[in-house]
């Protein structure tokens, strides 16, 4: 399970980071000529999305690459990053994808309860 876990974070967290590249893009270009933003729609809250565009992939690959070794804290990270994801750019086409693989990758890292080693992973 914490194999997948890892995986499923990483490649997430590669999607999430795509999506996060264009959110951000797109207000920038939103604030740097509003004819844009009036034709294709305005962002409500920029911040947010320039924070989540940031964060969510962030916490999304760190929560994979952790999730072998301390899977309850990769898979709360990842749980948070797709979370975030989801706030900020709700569930569409093109974040299907990350949010299921950082949700997905969260429950089972989080399931991964049974340690491999005798050290306990809480």
């Amino acid at each position: 399970m914490r194999n997948a876990a890892l995986v499923l974070g990483i490649i997430g967290g590669l999607i999430a980071l795509i999506v996060g590249f264009f959110g951000y893009g797109y207000t920038e270009v939103v604030r740097a000529h509003a004819e844009v933003g009036d034709m294709f729609g305005r962002v409500e809250d920029p911040g947010l999305i320039r924070f989540a565009s940031f964060l969510s992939p962030l916490l999304a690959i760190a929560g994979g690459a952790m999730a072998k070794i301390r899977a309850l804290w990769g898979g709360v990270l990842m749980l948070a990053g797709g979370g975030l994801m989801y706030y900020a750019f709700g569930f569409g086409v093109f974040t299907m994808f990350p949010i299921g693989f950082c949700l997905v990758g969260g429950l089972l890292a989080l399931a991964a309860g049974k340690p491999d080693e005798p050290k306990a992973h809480f």
